[in-house]
């Protein structure tokens, strides 16, 4: 079975970033995918900034990137650029750690000035660690993101369609598994009216 995994890079507790990604993951999930989303503002601070792969949790959190067909890469807008979190994160990454692997990146900010940031900012560094293909990255304003009593993330206006669009062009890039599951694959409709959805 092909697996995801969504890394959310926003420092903050109640982020807009992580109930995003959150909000994806679950869509994959009922698509069929086995998914797993990793909030590096969960792993130990020390072992991460002093890059310590040999911690546990460090090792464990390496291997999840490792073992993923597809990664969705999600951080807010700090600067102009991606979060000096998903910069740590990713520094601790092999030099090839990406390599094989279809990435989405996403980023969440207060303004539509940073709406490229996705690509001018993020995809860049992406590439540089091999991944196989970055597609067409979604940008979201932070005012179109919200967080239900149950945590589930209504994601608002011209935003949800963008994002449907978004995960069908990562999905329809991902690399099949079998002959078999490329058809499967370019089949998912995220913005059908059919389909399960979480807003």
């Amino acid at each position: 079975m092909t697996s995801l995994l969504a890394i959310s890079a926003s420092p903050s507790a109640r982020s807009r970033t992580a109930a995003v990604a959150a909000h994806l993951v679950q869509r994959l999930s009922r698509a069929g995918f086995r998914t797993a989303h990793l909030r590096v503002r969960d792993l130990p601070a020390a072992e991460l900034l002093a890059g310590r792969t040999d911690h546990p949790v460090m090792r464990r959190a390496l291997d999840a990137v490792a073992a993923a067909d597809g990664v969705l890469v999600a951080t807010p807008v700090y600067q102009a650029a991606y979060s000096g979190l998903l910069k740590t994160f990713l520094d601790v990454l092999p030099q090839s750690g990406l390599a094989g692997k279809t990435v989405l990146p996403v980023m969440t900010g207060g303004s539509l000035a940073h709406a490229l940031a996705p690509h001018y900012a993020l995809q860049p560094v992406l590439v540089a660690l091999g991944a196989r293909h970055v597609v067409r990255g979604a940008f979201v304003l932070d005012h179109s993101i919200g967080v239900d009593g149950d945590g589930l993330p209504p994601v608002s206006g011209d935003a949800a369609p963008r994002l449907d669009r978004a995960l069908e062009e990562f999905v329809a890039a991902l690399p099949p598994k079998e002959p078999s599951a490329s058809g499967a694959l370019h089949a998912v409709r995220f913005g059908d009216p059919a389909a399960p959805r979480t807003h």
